[in-house]
């Protein structure tokens, strides 16, 4: 059920990176507004419409694929008339953008939600099943970042969520945008999630990308923030035991969704199975 944010007393439209230097204390920036919406923020008297900045929500570039804050999932997902479930792949040439439409189907939100709900507003959520935040950190993309004040910076984002709920973005600061690198866009990846109920959050999700020198596995859903193992190709068992052993006890989620030691167990049996699968991709 919506909400009415009875203590907001202004909403700026945002015209030009100036108008953001009202985001603050007492103000929260607005994109697609599905979770702002969802519940009471009583704190709050002001919002930020950032939708209004009109920024591209896809971009190519020399240097990769820039995704705007503002981009909707049905966008990112490739969603449209007939194929409202999303495209396998944003270009043919593209096979690391599989994730995309993957990622936006392990989120328990509607199609609804999907052409209001932003990648920015995911990923600043910082929730252990943002899916969508989980697919731009398999695939090692950057948050191009703008501080209060001017200036921009780059945080990667496997280093962006420190638990539930919480990151690194300063105060003040607002996302951009999001860089996935071309030589990941070429990547071959895996997908895999599981939930204790067929339309339930998602309990576990582990996602996979080969490259022709490398292999990464990103654990998202099962734990509190996003986890990624690197190898120099596709783990064999016992290098893949080894490196999820690794993984701190108090990283693994517990919630009604499910219990600490059934998120640890499936989310290896889930990794065998990317593994495998990239491995077979190699071949």
């Amino acid at each position: 059920m919506d909400v009415d944010l009875d203590t907001v007393r202004e909403v700026v439209l945002a015209r030009r990176r100036a108008d953001l230097a009202q985001v603050g204390a007492g103000s929260a920036v607005l994109a697609g507004g599905t979770f702002l919406y969802s519940e009471p923020h009583d704190h709050l008297d002001r919002l930020i419409d950032i939708t209004t900045l009109g920024w591209p929500s896809l971009v190519e570039t020399a240097e990769g694929l820039e995704i705007a804050a503002t981009c909707t999932l049905a966008e990112f997902a490739g969603a449209r008339p007939g194929r409202e479930l999303g495209s396998k792949t944003l270009r043919p040439d593209w096979p690391g953008t599989e994730l995309f439409a993957q990622a936006c189907r392990a989120l328990l939100a509607s199609h609804k939600i999907w052409r209001t709900a932003t990648v920015g507003g995911n990923v600043c959520l910082s929730l252990p099943a943002g899916a969508v935040l989980g697919a731009l950190v398999a695939l090692d993309a950057d948050a191009v970042v703008w501080p209060h004040g001017g200036g921009e910076r780059r945080i990667t984002l496997r280093h962006f969520v420190t638990g539930p709920g919480m990151n690194v973005l300063p105060p003040g600061s607002v996302i951009r945008s999001f860089v996935v690198p071309l030589r990941n866009l070429h990547a071959h990846t895996s997908f895999r999630k599981i939930a204790l109920a067929p339309l339930g959050r998602s309990g576990s999700v582990v996602m996979g990308r080969g490259t022709a020198d490398a292999c990464a596995l990103t654990i998202t859903a099962a734990t509190t923030r996003p986890v990624v193992l690197d190898f120099d190709g596709p783990p064999s068992v016992d290098e893949l035991t080894s490196a999820l052993a690794e993984i701190p006890p108090n990283i693994w989620f517990d919630d009604p969704h499910g219990a600490p030691d059934w998120r640890r167990h499936v989310t290896y049996l889930l990794a065998t199975e990317v593994v495998a699968e990239l491995a077979e991709g190699r071949s």
